[in-house]
């Protein structure tokens, strides 16, 4: 086992994208996770959306995801070239749609305060929905067009990230980091981690970054404050497939842009993936489980059949269920957190594949004595003391 400078503990797409940046940057990293499937990274939808996200009362929010759709083009590119493998990046962009009055008066309003804040979204009658997305439909009253939003294969993305920071040098151990102490006169932080057996060990680097999502809330030593402003949301979200994907080489592709649909006042998006499968979310629900439940499945379906009644003959391949790490104000959480070298990089809620390379980008600042770009700073820990 090397000796570490820095400890990441967290394997999602936030803590193993700032492990391969920061041995990029010439620390030697060690990265623990629980090595489980319970990551918030592996059921995301993978939508980069500041644009058809953006709502009213979020502009520090907004600031910070249009830097990282700003950034996330050139990170990708090197993320690919380093590991070797593609991660189904999209650029075609976002189609909010709207099937009766009541919703296209809610979208007009979105769309009247994004134009109002200089964002970038074209109004579109039906016909021209329709003439984008054949399979709308026939009852499409009218939608938005936000053309720089992208989206990208969330496993892909991660297996990506895992095999770029293996490349590079990064360590990965499987366990759960239950307690973090640091020591300000030595300028070092002990992670205590209990791997599947029980067994405890003890790990010391001048910097440990917390990146644990959710589960941040239950690792002792991390300041009260954080622990209870980090919330579990939990996310039901469902993958369907072509038939025809199980005889390839054809691979139709129903819709071609990411579609977000207003259903009598209920949100929905499917986004299409390279490989022809089409992603279903999700579900935002103010729940610790992961249970997959017959309405969330049934709400799911029924709203995006109405979207895109094509749907109705895809195979339903998975459906799974996630917790996302919310916090009071829906925004992430970076920054150091004690003397002795503890960063915290968590709450990213609903955003963390978007932020994942600029958090990535603060964190190797923070390490390397600069200051994180200036659209984090809203975002520091302090402001839930």
């Amino acid at each position: 086992m090397q000796t570490p400078d820095l400890i990441v503990v967290g394997g999602g797409v936030i803590g193993t994208a700032i492990a391969w940046r920061a041995a990029l940057a010439g620390r030697t990293v060690t990265l623990i996770d629980p090595g489980t499937d319970d990551k918030a990274s592996l059921v995301a939808a993978g939508m980069l959306g500041p644009v058809s996200e953006s709502v009213f009362g979020e502009q520090d929010l907004l600031t910070l995801n249009l830097h990282a759709i700003d950034r996330f083009p050139s990170f990708n590119a090197e993320l690919e070239t380093a590991s070797g493998q593609r991660t189904g990046l999209r650029i075609e962009g976002t189609l909010a749609v709207a099937y009766d009055s009541d919703d296209l008066a809610a979208l007009d309003r979105l769309t009247e305060f994004r134009h109002s804040i200089g964002l970038r979204a074209e109004r579109l009658d039906a016909k021209a929905c329709r003439r984008l997305e054949p399979f709308l439909a026939p009852s499409t009253r009218g939608g938005v067009l936000a053309t720089g939003d992208l989206s990208v294969d969330n496993r892909r993305y991660l297996a990506a990230l895992r095999e770029a920071a293996r490349k590079e040098g990064v360590e990965q151990l499987t366990g759960t980091v239950t307690t973090v102490e640091t020591d300000a006169g030595r300028s070092s932080v002990h992670a205590h981690v209990t791997d599947k057996s029980e067994m405890s060990t003890g790990l010391s680097a001048a910097n440990v970054v917390i990146a644990a999502g959710w589960a941040t809330g239950q690792i002792k030593g991390v300041p009260d404050e954080i622990r209870t402003a980090i919330r579990p949301v939990k996310g039901q979200i469902l993958r369907l497939r072509h038939p025809a994907l199980l005889s390839p080489p054809a691979v139709p592709h129903i819709i071609g842009h990411t579609v977000r649909a207003i259903v009598a006042g209920r949100d929905v998006y499917l986004v299409p993936r390279e490989d022809g499968e089409l992603v279903v979310g999700a579900t935002q629900e103010e729940r610790d489980d992961r249970d997959i439940t017959a309405g969330g499945v049934h709400d799911l379906l029924r709203d995006a059949m109405t979207a895109v009644p094509a749907i109705s003959e895809l195979i339903l391949a998975e459906a799974s269920a996630g917790r996302r790490p919310g916090t009071g104000d829906n925004g992430p959480i970076l920054g150091p957190i004690a003397a002795g070298g503890l960063i915290i990089a968590t709450g990213h809620f609903r955003n963390g594949i978007l932020l994942s390379a600029v958090t990535a980008d603060a964190v190797v600042a923070l390490l390397t004595g600069g200051e994180p770009h200036r659209a984090w700073a809203p975002f520091h820990p302090g402001r839930f003391a």
